[in-house]
């Protein structure tokens, strides 16, 4: 994937592209355990929510056209962030993993915006997931999107310019694939062990509490 001006990243999408890289379902990384400190070498600087103290670190690579990273952050993460991020317990981190350039827009606006809203850039596109992921004119769907964010046409516009950071999320993005073993989205690493999938906020408490005691 190539960008070569602003335009390509939106214009030329389409629910079409939204595909997978070929990555398969068989979730054969399932509770394997990654190097820590691999993990934490990586190609952008990680917004970190929760306690720089915690036991617990679990990162996210998500996709914001992703229905399964949707449901999980509008139906788990909420009561997540309150039992686990906002108590101290855990440091959550969400890395992006780029399928196609929808998801990289969204990126790139969450990176725009700045550190104190980057996440809620992010929640607000997985809560309007069905307005603009399939729309036919996606360029104006997120738009409308990032104006309720506080962006003009102009800064969205110039948010899309960043060819550092489209750069260093793809280097990010097969990373993920060729050293990480990264299958599906959402996919968790637990102190370095490796969830792919949907996960209840159950199946992230029987992992995350043993390491709290």
């Amino acid at each position: 994937m190539t960008l070569n001006r602003r335009d390509t990243l939106i214009l030329a999408a389409s629910a079409s592209i939204a595909s997978f890289y070929g990555l398969g379902a068989a979730q054969a990384q399932e509770g394997t355990t990654k190097d820590v400190a691999k993990l934490a070498n990586v190609a952008l600087p990680d917004r970190v929510l929760g306690s720089a103290d915690a036991k617990v670190t679990v990162i996210e690579y998500a996709s914001p056209t992703c229905p399964h990273c949707a449901t999980f952050h509008n139906n788990v993460y909420p009561q997540f962030k309150t039992d686990y991020i906002d108590t101290g317990k855990v440091k959550f981190i969400l890395r992006p993993f780029v399928r196609n350039v929808l998801d990289a827009v969204v990126f790139m606006l969450a990176e725009a915006a700045g550190e104190d809203q980057h996440h809620a850039v992010i929640e607000t596109y997985f809560r309007t997931q069905d307005q603009w992921a399939t729309s036919d004119t996606p360029r104006n769907a997120i738009l409308e999107i990032a104006k309720q964010l506080g962006f003009t046409e102009q800064t969205f516009d110039a948010a899309l310019t960043n060819q550092e950071l489209f750069a260093a999320m793809e280097t990010m993005r097969q990373q993920a694939l060729d050293e990480f073993n990264l299958e599906g989205t959402p996919t968790f690493y637990i102190n370095g062990k490796q969830l792919t999938g949907d996960k209840t906020l159950e199946q992230l408490k029987a992992e995350i509490d043993p390491l709290l005691a």
